[in-house]
This record gives structure tokens, sequence and C-alpha cells, in this order.
């Protein structure tokens, strides 16, 4: 069990960035940095945190629940649809095979929550091309999950919504690839829902990243981890939804809305430091997520997580 003793010691080890120049080609995102060489790429987890688009700061042993649990899940549904793991030489390491991502980020949602509550509260929602009833409650179930597609922007650069119409219309994905690639995503969001529900948790909303490799369709990045998802413990929900409560969350809303709550804080100017503390609460949402998702004890040692991810590369011949 890691103790909140144990996650304030680690602060000053966690890994904000790796520079690894032998591994290939460095491209930094808001949370990974990987390192491509021909048909193979090195990704790392970091233990950096975004919200709003901005790099807000680290969490300890983020980045390994997150690479922990993407291999969790990628184990679960890989009679879905195929994946781009080749080897996990670290647990915040994994090696994957180089695809062509899709422009697009399939962004399906069970519940009208976050960011899109906020849109349809402001009456700002029409940008996907959906009309949406009047009268839905903020954290509502959907009767089926709702696809909201939104654009990939560039690091430090803004997602932005887009329509099913426009992607086709546009041509900025082939119809049957998209055809596809949906399909699977309510595929994926359908088996990520059932599991979570058995573990006692709700999966409100994720996203998936998609990409050619070898003329396949196939999932990348990571898929269903707290970054990327929304999770709500499920015991209680109805009756916090009933009284237009919270609801009780285990992702990285959670930072979210202490920005927003405490700062005002929304993505607009410079984002305020984190604390301690929140640093703290943040690592304890996610390792309980990732203990309740994979009913596994979280557990790892205090120390420089660059170090432990040098050496085992190095054992596994990725470093000379």
């Amino acid at each position: 069990m890691i103790t909140d003793d144990k996650l304030r010691a680690q602060l000053p080890h966690t890994l904000r960035q790796i520079d690894l120049p032998d591994l290939g080609e460095l491209y930094r995102g808001k949370v990974r940095d990987n390192y491509a060489r021909g048909d193979r790429i090195v990704m790392v987890t970091t233990d950096r945190v975004s919200a709003f688009d901005h790099v807000l700061g680290t969490i300890p042993f983020k980045g390994e629940v997150l690479s922990r649990l993407t291999a969790f899940w990628f184990d679960k549904v890989k009679d879905v649809a195929p994946t781009h793991v080749v080897d996990l030489p670290d647990p915040s390491v994994m090696v994957v095979k180089k695809a062509k991502p899709l422009p697009i980020e399939i962004v399906i949602r069970g519940y009208i929550t976050g960011s899109l509550w906020r849109d349809y509260e402001a009456g700002k929602a029409g940008a996907y091309g959906i009309s949406w009833p009047k009268g839905l409650r903020k954290d509502q179930r959907f009767d089926t999950p709702i696809i909201t597609p939104s654009t990939k922007a560039e690091y430090g650069k803004h997602d932005e919504p887009i329509s099913e119409q426009e992607i086709l219309s546009r041509k900025i994905v082939a119809p049957e690839i998209w055809r596809e690639a949906t399909s699977i995503a309510h595929k994926l969001f359908e088996r990520g829902q059932a599991w979570a529900l058995s573990r006692g948790l709700i999966l409100v909303d994720t996203k998936y990243e998609m990409g050619i490799a070898d003329g396949k369709l196939v999932v990348i990045d990571e898929i269903h981890t707290p970054d990327s998802s929304r999770y709500w413990v499920a015991a209680g929900y109805d009756e916090r939804f009933a009284k237009g409560a919270e609801q009780e969350m285990l992702d990285k809303e959670n930072i979210r809305q202490w920005l927003i709550k405490e700062h005002g804080f929304s993505g607009h100017g410079q984002p305020p430091a984190l604390t301690d503390e929140v640093r703290v609460m943040l690592a304890r949402k996610y390792i309980e997520a990732y203990e309740r998702l994979t009913g596994e004890t979280f557990a790892s040692e205090v120390g420089s997580v660059d170090a432990r991810i040098r050496r085992n590369l190095l054992a596994k011949g990725y470093l000379k």
C-alpha cells in the first residue's frame, strides 16, 4: 500500500522529462516523451500533469500508474481491436509500433458532465452537429453513448470540437476509416464500462486515439486511464445526482475543479502553482482508480524515476 508519507517522499523524485537522445528523434507531448527510430517508438510516460492545455507540474507515480493501467486495458480489449504495443521494458515505458495517427480524437461520453456540460449550459454545445435535448441535468446519463470528436492540436494549443459531418465533408478522415474507428470506440467503451461497473466504478467518458500501422487501424497512446477518462464511484451516484451534488471522482477532473473553484482558472493566463497537498491528493485518486480497476495493490519504490528507467532500458538492450 502506498501511504501519503510515501507519496510525499516521492515528490522530489518525480519525472518531469527524460533526455535519451540515443533512442531516436524526440517528440515531447503534454505527458509523454516519445523517441522514434525506424518503425519503433519508445514512449516514456512522465509524471507531468496537464489541464486546460497547460502543463502544471508533476504528480508522484503518475506515469507509472498510467502506463501500467494502459497495459492492463490493452490486454483486456485485445479481442476488440489491435494495439500498437510491442514491449514493456519499464513500468513507465511502452515500446510501440509507429502508426500514422488519425488527426481526430474520438471522445465518447456516457453522461453529460465536464466541458460538455459547461458548453451545454452556456448554449455552446452545437459544434458537434448534435441536436441536444432541452432540460438535461448535470451528470445525467445518456440513453446511449455519444461521440463528440475533437481536432488534435499541437502541444500548447487547444483541441477544438468538430462534427462528424465536417470530418467527412472536409475529408479529414476517410469515411470507411471513420466508420471503423467509431465502431471500435463504441465496443471499447462498452467493454470499459462493463468492467468498471464490476469494480464499483462508472466509466463516464473517455477519449481514444487511433492510427494506421501496417495498413490496419490500431488503438494507440493510452486507454481508459484517469488522464484520458472520467471515473465516478458507482455507489451513491443516484443519490448524488438527485441532490445535484458533485460525484465522487477518481480522475483528472479533481485538479480541473481545484483550478476552477480555488483559483478561478480555466485556461486563460498563468496557471497557479500546484501545492504539495494537491499533488498528493491527485496521486491518491489515480492510485485508487488503478487498484479498483485491476484488483491489485499498487506498489512502487520511492526514488529517481529517471534512474530506474535508464537501468531498465539498459538491461533490455534499448540503451548501450
